[in-house]
């Protein structure tokens, strides 16, 4: 961990394994960034994904041809695409999918 803050490669809003950062005070800092959006009239779409073996049995094909199906396109169905292509893919994982309009 020192090495990767001593040479400023974590993001600034990288919450988790940093001191006095957590999971409640990634919840806080979203929940407050929805609510500003919100009071400067943006609308605000959350998903909430838990790829905890979701799709361990699903052919990843057929699943990326569905959500193109059901409109998921562009940059998300892209990194969707790359998420489960990457080499040891975590299999217990919660991803934060946030959209302002």
């Amino acid at each position: 961990m020192r090495h990767l803050t001593e040479n400023h490669l974590l993001s600034n809003v990288q919450h988790g394994f940093v001191k006095r950062m957590s999971t409640c005070t990634n919840l806080l800092e979203s929940i407050n960034d929805w609510t500003l959006a919100i009071q400067d009239g943006h609308s605000v779409v959350v998903g909430y994904i838990d790829f905890n073996k979701a799709f361990d049995s699903v052919s990843h094909e057929k699943l990326f041809y569905c959500l193109n199906q059901y409109g998921v396109r562009g940059e998300l169905l892209l990194w969707l695409t790359h998420f489960f292509q990457w080499p040891n893919t975590p299999n217990t994982s919660w991803c934060f999918i946030i959209f302002c309009c």
